[in-house]
């Protein structure tokens, strides 16, 4: 058990370092997009209209990662979109964590009629399906960054209620929780200092989860037209014009798809090897 635990650490220390190293490379790519782009990512030109990468033979000097039906580069827009969907995860994450997170510990620790009316609310909101709720918010307020972002949040602040309520629970059962109690600490301070820091593991993982599903949401509204302007460089859009092209130009659809891909992944990884490095229980 030990020698797994001893060949676990390296491949989970691993884990951690290949998926922020890549966030991190992608947060820095979106933050410089202006100046690192190689081009201008609404820039049109039907003269380079698809256009190859760099390394296939006819590709124009300057467009990296070739070029879409319009022109425009495939690389800046790549980069462009980042922003885009780093701010859906970040502030998506964060408020979805903030409020479901309170929530899942007040019910689980506290329990009584707090429980029962969490978890009636949580049961109630689970109810409608999650597609056409987030469809129906942002058809009512309007496509842009804040209908998606507050889409999200209404939608998944279950999920995070429902995982921390059990954790709390398990948490305030322990022996460390009875003794607090019984040297006549207060009930605020034992979830704050006691149950908050054991929980705070499984918070992270929640956490960086929530962030791979707010881009994958933001990418499916792009997909069907339902995020910020079309004109706008988003990776569902860039995905959804690539699909019509597929067999004139791969190079549209597969590197936005492919760049999606590792940061769901890293998002994923990323909380699994927070667990395994901070979790109190699993060291």
């Amino acid at each position: 058990m030990a020698d797994g635990r001893a060949h676990a650490r390296p491949r989970a220390g691993l884990r951690l370092w290949l998926s922020s190293g890549w966030l991190l490379a992608l947060l820095l790519a979106a933050l410089f997009a202006p100046w690192v782009a190689p081009q201008d990512p609404l820039a049109q030109d039907l003269f380079l209209g698809r256009m190859p990468p760099a390394w296939v033979a006819g590709a124009e000097p300057g467009y990296w990662l070739g070029t879409d039906s319009l022109g425009r580069d495939v690389l800046s827009r790549i980069l462009h979109g980042a922003r885009v969907a780093l701010i859906v995860a970040g502030v998506a994450g964060l408020f979805t964590c903030a409020i479901g997170a309170t929530l899942g510990l007040l019910a689980g620790f506290l329990r009584g009629w707090v429980d029962m009316a969490i978890s009636r609310l949580i049961d109630i909101w689970m109810a409608f399906p999650p597609v056409l709720f987030s469809i129906l918010l942002i058809a009512v307020m309007g496509p842009g960054l804040l209908s998606i972002i507050t889409a999200i949040v209404v939608i998944d602040w279950t999920r995070f209620a429902r995982v921390i309520r059990a954790e709390a629970m398990a948490q305030g059962a322990m022996d460390y929780v009875a003794s607090a109690q019984v040297a006549g600490r207060a009930r605020l301070g034992i979830m704050l200092r006691e149950i908050l820091p054991n929980v705070l593991p499984t918070i992270g993982v929640l956490l960086t989860l929530e962030m791979g599903i707010a881009v994958i949401v933001e990418a499916i509204l792009s997909f069907v037209n339902l995020s910020i302007s079309t004109d706008d460089p988003t990776w569902g859009g860039m995905i959804s014009e690539g699909r019509a092209s597929i067999h004139q130009a791969w190079w549209v659809l597969v590197f936005p798809l492919i760049v999606l891909f590792l940061t769901v992944l890293s998002f994923s990884q990323l909380g699994e090897g927070i667990k395994d490095r901070f979790d109190p229980v699993l060291r």
